[in-house]
């Protein structure tokens, strides 16, 4: 006896998928917002501000190279960021609907 299909239109139609997905959309933005803003400080600032970009820091490594490296460190702490707020929140809001639409499934 084959599953029943998923009824993909009332799982949109729910308030709780609504929900998750404003929040998760609202986070997903900012998130995007700020290393989009946080990229493009090294271009802006390496042509409006070469004297501080070009500082010496350590021995050859100026200013500008280590910002360029923070970018990556930016990167992985946006990640941490998500996965953090993924795993306290949003997978307990996926989980509950996965349970509901589970149970209706199993209804029909």
């Amino acid at each position: 006896m084959s599953k029943p299909p998923i009824n993909w239109t009332a799982i949109n139609a729910d308030p709780r998928f609504q929900d998750l997905h404003r929040k998760k959309s609202v986070f997903l933005w900012g998130l995007m917002t700020l290393s989009v803003l946080y990229y493009l400080l090294l271009p802006i600032g390496a042509g409006y501000f070469p004297a501080l970009y070009g500082k010496k820091i350590w021995g050859p490594i100026n200013f500008g190279y280590l910002f360029a490296l923070s970018q990556f460190v930016a990167a992985w702490g946006i990640a941490w960021v998500y996965a953090r707020r993924a795993n306290r929140e949003f997978d307990g809001m996926t989980a509950e609907l996965v349970r509901h639409a589970s149970l209706i499934r199993a209804v029909k």
